[in-house]
């Protein structure tokens, strides 16, 4: 039996409007599985690859975007408890070419949430493990708060746009994570 407990991602985002959840099981310790985590890069699957790219071309077209692709190194680490749980987290204007990223200054930074004129995204992966510890399940949520009307109305339609090939890119990225833990 998996145990669960009040997830981390419930203290750093308890707020948000729009949501996606995916879960894979996993036979290995919690420890693997977050370097796991941790190691993934979206350059490891080609169907990732070009699926942001794809996005992120008109963008490039329009000289916006130069450089590598988004990509786990874009997020901060917005809180962690250690091996079991750790929540990754982006603040900007996710609609826009270049998704209006700004710089997380801290994990409180990200916390506070006194920025009106952005929204923030959270990803969180949680381990719940059996009493052996050597068979996990691997849940991903990813959360985003826009906390103005406006915001809503600007990131709904994008996040309608994208969600499908979003939970491609989740499923993948834990099918992954699963293969680099596991081996």
């Amino acid at each position: 039996m998996i145990t669960s407990h009040t997830g981390l991602l419930d203290t750093v985002l308890p707020r948000y409007q729009f949501v996606e959840t995916h879960r894979l099981p996993m036979r290995t310790s919690p420890a693997r599985i977050m370097a796991g985590i941790r190691a993934y890069r979206a350059g490891h699957d080609p169907l990732v690859r070009m699926a942001i790219a794809m996005r992120e071309l008109p963008a490039r077209l329009l000289g916006h975007r130069a450089g590598r692709m988004l990509d786990l190194d874009d997020f901060s680490v917005v809180g962690q408890e250690g091996t079991t749980e750790i929540v990754f987290g982006l603040m900007g204007a996710f609609w826009k070419p270049d998704y209006g990223l700004v710089p997380i200054a801290s994990p409180q930074a990200f916390l506070s949430g006194k920025r009106t004129d952005l929204c923030r995204l959270a990803m969180g992966f949680r381990i719940l493990t059996d009493a052996s510890g050597s068979h996990a399940m691997v849940v991903t949520q990813t959360r985003v708060d826009c906390p103005t009307t406006a915001l809503r109305r600007r990131f709904a339609p994008y996040w309608y746009a994208i969600r499908p090939v979003s939970g491609l890119i989740r499923q993948r990225m834990l099918g992954r994570i699963r293969n680099m833990a596991e081996h």
